[in-house]
């Protein structure tokens, strides 16, 4: 038996079928027992919390084994032991289970609403018996914040620009942030709730809009955990057209967020170049799959669509653009002072803090932590091309952009690689109908994605959770820009990138 108390623990509950990883059934008291495991233990890192009528689960990523843990229990009397004292990260899911399954999480460090503001017709409307909403819109609380000559700056949730909406209170002292706190929650989709029910095909659309700019991750994330269920998997093509897919997406997103990043330090000649770079990527896009974003391209079973003919010559003359014109881009962001004045040392997030929320992407290898889906644990088509992270150790906004960039090589050499094998075949499989559960984790431009299904006998959605890569990083954007100036926020937000919509389930 392993010297870890926490994998000992684990092992003391009998497993349930899940695929491909089993989940640990524990009861009450094991549970209870979980917060001390953990604490006694850096190597579980926190994937998701989330909850079904009277069950709570949780996901975690073991680092040193390399291997995929869940747990769940039930939580007996609506109530179950809190993970945040132990893991901040399980903060916001807490939160999000109370708002969403009327779960309480007995002993957490906060215990305000976070998705329900007050305006829904049912309360916990996932819950086994939703009860009727009050109708009363409670005045929002915000963490105190003590000190002399303190002074709050309200943002949003309405902004300047067409973006979603998201509300960030700043308390500051002259021009220094002393405390930022963001408020999400404003556009409540309803995804969860949408799915049950629904066919894994059916429920694909929903999964691929839960954040526009990763559809195709986000979309990979729910098409593997609907395979693992069914103990299914695509087509080899199939396989390989989804890997070129996302690293598109990741290439579009990196170059868009650069110019971004930039354009906040109002130097406007590289954003105009990376924003034609990008709307030259989207009509590749177009060419080969039929979508600027490649929407409702990855389905279960495998894709919608072929590439459509002469499409690798479009990405490749695409790629082959962006290629030649990075050297200069870098060129221009080095040699401006005042440029790289505004970035350098800029919302430093530190390697500890990272790896207290387990935060993945550039965010999590700008600090040290280098955490890759495509390697651990891996998927298909990613085994045979020793996918290369990027790492660095500064955690500022300058340190977030060059990770950025060097995702970039690293995915067009990635996407070339499997134009240069594209396998023959067909491009889907059938699924068969039936019951099972399945979770997924894949990696998106931001991080790493959560995915977990069951389904009944019928093969619909009988429970469903996703986890999008901005729910483990918000907290550290709030910690990036204390004690650094208001006017700095957009360096670091924009630097974060994080998904307002991905947390809005």
């Amino acid at each position: 038996m392993s010297a870890d108390p926490f994998l000992t623990l684990l092992a003391s509950a009998p497993q349930g079928a899940c695929r491909p990883h089993p989940r640990h059934l524990l009861n009450p008291a094991q549970w209870a027992a979980l917060p001390e495991a953990l604490a006694a233990t850096k190597d579980a890192a926190l994937l998701a919390l989330w909850a079904e009528p009277g069950l709570v689960h949780a996901a975690f990523l073991h680092e040193t084994e390399a291997q995929i843990l869940l747990a769940s229990a039930p939580a007996e009397g609506g109530a179950y032991a809190a993970l945040s004292p132990v893991r901040p990260g399980a903060q916001k899911f807490e939160r999000a289970i109370r708002d969403l399954w009327g779960l309480t999480a007995t002993g957490g460090t906060d215990a305000r609403p976070w998705l329900d503001h007050g305006t829904w017709a049912l309360s916990a409307p996932m819950a086994a018996r939703p009860a009727v909403h009050d109708g009363v819109r409670k005045v929002p609380e915000f963490l105190p914040v003590d000190g002399e000559d303190l002074h709050v700056i309200p943002v949003g949730p309405v902004h300047a620009g067409i973006i979603e909406p998201g509300h960030f209170r700043f308390t500051a002292q002259g021009e220094t942030v002393a405390r930022l706190e963001a408020r999400l929650g404003y556009t409540h989709k309803g995804t969860l709730s949408l799915m049950l029910g629904k066919s894994p095909r059916a429920a694909a659309r929903l999964a691929c809009r839960i954040s526009g700019d990763s559809a195709v991750a986000h979309s990979l994330a729910f098409a593997q955990a609907a395979e693992a269920a069914l103990g299914a998997a695509p087509p080899p093509r199939a396989a390989a057209l989804r890997g070129i897919a996302a690293e598109l997406e990741r290439i579009a997103n990196h170059i868009s967020d650069f110019g971004a990043v930039v354009n906040d330090a109002s130097f406007a000649p590289i954003p105009a170049r990376c924003m034609l770079l990008r709307e030259t990527l989207l009509r590749a896009h177009q060419a080969a799959f039929g979508h600027r974003l490649m929407f409702d391209l990855v389905v279960p079973g495998g894709v919608a669509l072929d590439l459509a003919a002469g499409a690798p010559g479009a990405i490749h003359k695409a790629l082959d653009g962006l290629m030649a014109e990075l050297p200069a881009l870098l060129a221009a962001y080095e040699n401006f002072a005042s440029l790289t004045d505004r970035v350098v040392g800029t919302g430093a997030v530190g390697t500890a803090l990272v790896a207290r929320f387990a935060a993945g992407g550039f965010v999590g290898r700008s600090a040290g932590r280098g955490f890759d889906a495509r390697r651990v644990p891996g998927y298909a088509p990613y085994a045979d091309l020793d996918v290369q992270v990027p790492l660095r150790h500064e955690g500022d906004v300058d340190a977030r952009l060059r990770i950025r960039l060097a995702e970039i090589e690293e995915s067009v050499r990635l996407v070339r690689a499997l134009l240069a094998a594209l396998p023959d075949g067909p491009i889907a499989a059938p699924l068969p109908t039936g019951a099972g559960e399945g979770v997924a984790l894949v990696e998106g431009f931001r991080g790493d994605i959560f995915a977990w299904l069951r389904l009944d006998e019928g093969g619909l959605i009988r429970g469903a959770f996703q986890r999008d890569p901005s729910w483990l990083q918000w907290p550290l954007l709030e910690a990036a820009i204390q004690d650094n100036i208001v006017a700095d926020f957009p360096l670091c937000n924009k630097s974060f990138n994080c998904s307002y919509s991905g947390a809005d389930l």
